[in-house]
């Protein structure tokens, strides 16, 4: 694996971690203080670093290839949201998930 898919992957995770950041801040009752949670304000950091990231790991992959390969960060985000934030999965998320990482796993060795 090449330093810009390690990059890539980086990037994917960053934003991961910022988006758990974002939901976790959501939890304020006021829109103010929910923009001023440390939460929200470390995920719109970490989202600035992911981009960043993303940016670096475009010098070397075609953008056609990286942009379709995040998306295996919904996966992500459906299994953070369930375990963490003990959201509903069910079996038309299971399918949906199921058919996102069959895409990526395919774009990946096209």
């Amino acid at each position: 694996m090449s330093l810009h898919w390690i990059v890539l992957c980086a990037a994917i995770a960053t934003s991961m971690a910022g988006q758990t950041l974002l939901k976790a801040g959501a939890g304020q009752a006021a829109f103010l203080a929910q923009l001023l949670d440390w939460r929200t304000i470390a995920g719109l950091g970490l989202y600035g670093g992911a981009a960043i990231l993303y940016i670096v790991a475009l010098r070397k992959i075609p953008m056609s290839v990286a942009l379709p390969s995040t998306a295996i960060s919904y996966i992500a985000a459906a299994l953070i949201g369930h375990f963490v934030f003990g959201e509903v999965l069910g079996w038309a998320h299971i399918g949906a998930i199921a058919l996102i990482g069959g895409g990526v796993v395919l774009l990946a060795f096209a």
